[in-house]
């Protein structure tokens, strides 16, 4: 089967060549083998200080103009992350994203209340800010970001989502909610409502780390277990991104899957990960 990607180039990101960290990221997106649309945006974007921005936004609403809520989101957030000085706390960058994401969601709101055709569009984010020293993610709805630092693999975000409120509460587990027939309906999302809180937090990360973002197209087909031994794997960046996506579609593919990949690398390793 050929599968054809939309991709963004890589972008190598020489954030403290003294201390000989570089950082490198792929992005890519696929429309899935089902739809007819695919209504996921991102990208990985420089700012100022030739820092690293790594988002994934997956639209809501189909005929509702899902896309246009996905692209607009990411399109606002690279322009204003273009614009920005160095960031040198974690503090700086949850601030910076909590600002951020309330402004994109007031202009997608109004989106919406002013174009007919765009009434009820959303989008779900998940955004990463990449720093040497520690990563700011922030979130709203059920894409997400998962890290490897050292062998230890975390899921870092929590799903605003129907079946994780139902796991969380003790009345579904988590092998029900792979079957669930509500599993993707989301509990927030940017731009649907006139406020909207992201869950936001900060986390230390070391040469040799690996970020995975990703959509729902995603993790509804591929496990968490599965996951890490992907990231674990000494795979190029794109061709690992390239088979995860394969590995979504050879499972149904109904949605559209999109990942960005980002790698904490030294100098002398950086080009091995291209």
């Amino acid at each position: 089967m050929t599968v054809l990607y939309e991709r963004m180039c890589v972008i190598l990101i020489k954030e403290s060549t003294e201390r000989g960290v570089n950082m490198e990221g792929q992005f890519l997106t696929h429309q899935g083998l089902i739809r007819d649309l695919n209504e996921d945006a991102g990208g990985i974007y420089k700012n100022e200080a030739n820092q690293s921005l790594a988002i994934i936004a997956d639209g809501m609403g189909g005929h509702r103009a899902g896309d246009v809520a996905s692209q607009m989101a990411t399109n606002i957030v690279q322009e204003k992350w273009r614009t920005t000085r160095a960031i040198q706390m974690p503090e700086q960058a949850e601030r910076w994203l909590h600002d951020v994401l309330n402004d994109v969601n007031r202009l997608l709101y109004d989106h919406s209340l002013n174009y007919e055709e765009c009434e009820g569009m959303g989008t779900t984010i998940v955004i990463a800010i990449c720093t040497d020293q520690f990563v700011t993610v922030a979130h709203i709805g059920d894409s997400r970001c998962y890290l490897l630092n050292e062998n230890e693999f975390t899921q870092v975000t929590e799903d605003h989502s129907l079946v994780n409120a139902l796991i969380q509460s003790g009345q579904i587990s988590k092998d029900d909610a792979q079957q669930h027939p509500r599993k993707n309906i989301v509990l927030k999302a940017l731009g649907t409502e006139e406020n909207v809180t992201p869950e936001i937090q900060s986390l230390a990360w070391n040469q040799g780390a690996k970020l995975l973002l990703c959509s729902d197209g995603l993790t509804d087909k591929v496990t968490n277990d599965e996951i890490k031994e992907w990231l674990q794997s000494d795979e190029k960046l794109a061709v690992l991104g390239e088979e995860l996506i394969a590995l979504a579609n050879q499972r149904g593919g109904e949605d559209n899957i999109s990942l960005v990949l980002m790698v904490h690398a030294s100098i002398e390793k950086l080009g091995d990960s291209l």
